[in-house]
């Protein structure tokens, strides 16, 4: 993973002149996109870019990080960066901290974010312009996890254009009390669910179903995604990761997933499956869906994933921000995905699990939402 060199400090009085410098110095050189074959569609300008955005938070730093509390306070920050003209952009917002894993001391330096904007002149002339409220992803146990987590992102866009559109930002954090840079870090910014249901001509469902009240196809095809990535996180009947969209609120609703830390695929050291699982670590995958009698209609999801495969690969080999360890290993467990589901008899096996009434396949976990 590449790692971005700074100017020493030679004093406090400089703090602001040096980050000042450094974002300009980012700029003179532009970033290379972080995966060079994934081109979005989109005419939206902030998620049709894979370059990774440099931006500064500025405001008490030290108050919002420390605030892990059930109810979270706002606090008013200045968004920074630089447009494409290399033009300095500050934009007035609020943020506060969210999540319910990832806030907590325990388990991750820093807590996830919510950013909400202010609305004015400023923010109507920049690529946020559309934005109201999005999610930061902030890093955990390191921002090295953060890129492996944003990939899964864009794995499922791949997948299907009704799934969260995710960029990567470098983010650095200035506390205004005491004029301190900290270091920059990788974050993720996530397409806020209105704004995804919007684009895909849908709603948002607010209701709690079960699995079979899902679309089948969108839903068969969840699955398999969820499986591919090793990823036990999530459940329908508790919108545990799961949000619902549908054409209208009478229409059957389709699942669309995110928050993927836990996922084998990312091999995050804090991640462990729910012991109700009896499963021996992540790494280790299991199907989740219902008992399914007739197995064909798996044929068409498996076919698609099959049609993905070289983009899949390459979404991983085009990827400029991982070390070939993880690369390597990365590659390897999609080989074992792929080796599984073109073998009829291990992928029925595999999918056929919520059918064995002695295996944990109908287990429903309730977990912690990260919402």
């Amino acid at each position: 993973m590449q790692k971005l060199k700074f100017l020493s400090k030679t004093s406090i009085a400089l703090a602001g002149m040096i980050i000042f410098i450094f974002v300009i110095s980012a700029k003179e050189k532009p970033n290379q996109p972080a995966v060079s074959i994934i081109k979005n569609s989109s005419p939206d300008e902030l998620f049709n870019s894979d370059e990774v955005l440099q931006i500064i938070l500025k405001g008490n730093v030290k108050t919002l990080i420390n605030d892990r509390t059930n109810k979270p306070k706002d606090f008013p920050f200045v968004l920074s960066f630089f447009d494409k003209d290399s033009i300095e952009k500050n934009i007035p917002v609020n943020l506060k901290t969210r999540g319910h894993f990832r806030r907590m001391k325990e388990n991750c330096l820093y807590p996830p974010l919510l950013i909400t904007f202010i609305k004015d002149g400023l923010q109507k002339q920049t690529i946020f312009k559309d934005q109201k409220k999005m999610k930061l992803v902030m890093p955990c146990k390191g921002d090295e996890l953060v890129i492996r987590e944003w990939l899964v992102y864009k794995l499922y866009n791949l997948v299907t254009p009704k799934s969260f559109r995710a960029r990567l930002v470098k983010v650095i954090l200035e506390d205004d009390k005491n004029k301190k840079s900290g270091s920059s870090f990788y974050c993720i910014l996530l397409e806020e669910e209105k704004q995804m249901a919007k684009r895909n001509k849908m709603v948002s469902v607010e209701k709690k179903l079960q699995p079979k009240q899902i679309e089948t196809n969108s839903f068969l095809s969840m699955t398999v995604f969820q499986y591919m990535i090793g990823n036990t996180d999530w459940s329908i009947q508790y919108l545990q990761n799961i949000k619902l969209l549908a054409k209208d609120s009478n229409a059957v609703p389709i699942s669309v997933p995110y928050d993927f830390d836990h996922a084998g695929i990312v091999n995050a050291p804090y991640a462990n499956p729910a012991e109700e699982l009896l499963m021996s670590s992540i790494r280790q995958r299991r199907y989740r869906g219902y008992c399914i009698q007739d197995m064909k209609v798996f044929d068409a999801v498996l076919a698609h994933y099959n049609q993905l495969k070289n983009d899949i690969y390459s979404l991983y080999n085009g990827c400029t921000l991982i070390d070939q360890k993880y690369l390597k290993s990365t590659l390897q467990f999609l080989d074992e995905f792929y080796e599984t589901i073109n073998d009829a008899k291990k992928w029925q096996k595999e999918f056929a699990y919520p059918c064995d009434k002695k295996g944990t396949g109908n287990v429903v976990i309730k977990g912690l939402k990260e919402d």
